[in-house]
């Protein structure tokens, strides 16, 4: 985990080391880093909803991640859409496959200059094997979670489904100002502003 690190904070008692997410999160900032799973789905989702019960103020979300599994994302994604706090989604370095679709659905998308996301058609997790019957059940499968997700980046970029369909065709790596032009992100940011948005928020 990248926020696995630890920072000392001054107490009553003294100097007290806390883990740097536990900071982050008294800031209303967490992350998104790693793969993309049933356990980081139910962590993120239970930061979520405590900070909404906390507060309606902002919630920075700072993503890195090379995507995973569809249905813990798709959790991801209605805590991000039903939250009643504004998300603000930075991607730091990358944001592939489903982490860009949870990068696209926030209330507002920044991305840092050197980042990048990348978009394609969902793939199949392990072997496929068994019979004629099951495979057929896993390919509608497929097309099913397909037409979902281009559904959802449709709603969330203006584009159609068909402008979707074509563009996940293949790996399609979008640099900050193509993601802007494909509206998958509103604006592209330093690091300066990362700094002000996490310095700005406390309970």
């Amino acid at each position: 985990d990248t926020m696995g690190s630890s920072t000392l904070i001054k107490t009553n008692n003294g100097i007290t080391q806390v883990p740097l997410e536990t900071k982050f999160f008294g800031k209303r900032c967490i992350s998104i880093s790693g793969e993309i799973n049933d356990e980081s789905a139910i962590d993120f989702t239970d930061k979520i909803l405590e900070l909404n019960i906390e507060s309606c103020e902002p919630i920075t979300i700072l993503i890195n991640s090379p995507g995973g599994e569809i249905n813990s994302g798709l959790l991801m994604y209605d805590a991000i859409v039903g939250s009643k706090a504004p998300i603000r989604m930075i991607c730091r370095g990358k944001a592939y496959s489903m982490g860009a679709v949870l990068f696209a659905c926030a209330s507002k998308r920044y991305m840092l200059p050197n980042s990048e996301l990348m978009l394609h058609q969902p793939m199949l997790g392990g072997r496929v094997s068994g019979n004629a019957s099951s495979i057929k059940s896993i390919s509608d499968s497929m097309l099913e979670t397909k037409k979902k997700l281009n559904s959802l980046l449709a709603r969330h970029t203006g584009k159609s489904e068909e402008e979707i369909d074509e563009a996940t065709n293949f790996d399609h790596y979008f640099s900050p100002t193509e993601s802007i032009e494909f509206n998958l992100c509103d604006e592209i940011i330093e690091f300066s502003k990362v700094i002000e948005f996490v310095k700005e928020a406390e309970w």
